[in-house]
């Protein structure tokens, strides 16, 4: 069977995301269950590896299916957008926007021709996307452009949870809004949307029974009216109606404070956060190198990074590649799945 390829976009190219996808490549080449192609210009690619002092050949490619070289070797579809004359480490620069921007197309045209498994995404800055001329908002807009859905949801994924083998997901019932304004959109129907949402998405990407649980969103899940009626109005008659469906089951609503600690034990396969500081600092704290963020309702599969470029750091190699490694591992883990993903979301 050959390897699923993964199509590795660096983000900006003078954030920390070359040295991070040249060093999460460099320890997955020569691997079978995989094969790791950088999407950037082939010179950065080379000042990323000459900064990390890495022992590896950079290999320029041009077919998405070209075999891996193995040990030793790091491929580089070279996106030919900057060439040789690189912008300085840690600025906010056009050029580096227009390359970032041509390395997000490239990837996703060729998961969206099939060409490759799914794409895992770096960093980037959206001032230098923008001083690019894109009218793009960010990634998640972009992407959304590029495969024709204008639905997404994000998926967080745990992976280091107590228990072996067990992936927590979380999923959010709203995202980048203030506080007041989450708290408004909330409505009996938008609740059963995200709850039916996530329950498929965790089907589709590899959860065969999903356990999903709501949670709750005020103190000890509303003590009954006394701390805040959304419990009482609005979740769990959503849960109600969800479970009166016969469908399938979720759980909750139950007090925030301890439905992510019962998520990592193994209690449940996914959570239904509500808005977007409550999962974030539920799974960041538990693990914040380990979180990654899926973006889900793509035809794609596509897996990335939760941080930021750190143009502070970036070019000193001393950048933790951490959460590229739980990103890059994760698509390797939903790399089985993508034709159902693709069946599911791709716009008719």
């Amino acid at each position: 069977m050959t390897a699923p390829a993964l199509a590795v976009t660096v983000g900006d190219p003078v954030g920390i995301g070359p040295e991070i996808t040249a060093t999460v490549l460099a320890e997955f080449a020569g691997r079978d269950d995989q094969h790791g192609i950088a999407v950037a210009d082939l010179a950065v690619m080379k000042r990323a590896v000459d900064v990390l002092g890495l022992d590896v050949e950079l290999r320029s490619i041009s077919d998405w299916s070209t075999p891996s070289a193995g040990e030793g070797v790091i491929d580089v579809f070279d996106t030919g957008v900057l060439g040789d004359d690189l912008p300085d480490w840690g600025v906010v620069d056009a050029r580096a926007g227009r390359a970032s921007v041509a390395a997000i197309e490239l990837a996703t045209k060729a998961a969206m021709d099939q060409q490759v498994a799914g794409i895992v995404t770096g960093p980037i800055n959206k001032e230098a996307v923008w001083k690019s001329g894109s009218q793009h908002l960010g990634h998640t807009e972009m992407l959304g452009e590029l495969t024709g859905v204008t639905k997404q949801d994000t998926m967080f994924v745990v992976e280091n949870t107590k228990v072996p083998d067990h992936k927590l997901q979380i999923f959010f019932a709203t995202r980048h809004m203030s506080l007041r304004k989450a708290l408004d959109a909330l409505t009996v129907d938008t609740q059963v949307d995200s709850i039916e949402r996530a329950h498929r998405a965790l089907q589709l990407y590899g959860v065969a029974s999903p356990r999903l649980a709501v949670a709750a969103l005020n103190p000890h899940g509303g003590e009954n009216g006394a701390f805040g009626d959304e419990e009482i109005e609005i979740l769990r008659p959503a849960v109600e109606k969800v479970n009166a469906g016969g469908a399938f089951e979720v759980a909750g609503p139950i007090p925030a404070d301890s439905v992510f600690h019962q998520g990592l034990t193994g209690r449940y396969d996914g959570i239904l956060s509500q808005y977007h500081d409550q999962g974030h600092i539920a799974s960041k704290t538990f693990d914040f190198d380990g979180t990654i963020s899926v973006t889900v309702g793509l035809p794609i599969l596509r897996t990335s990074v939760d941080h930021g470029t750190a143009f502070d750091i970036a070019g000193q190699g001393i950048a933790d590649a951490g959460t590229m490694r739980s990103a890059y591992r994760a698509a390797i883990s939903y790399a089985p799945f993508v034709d159902g993903i693709r069946a599911e979301y791709l716009p008719q």
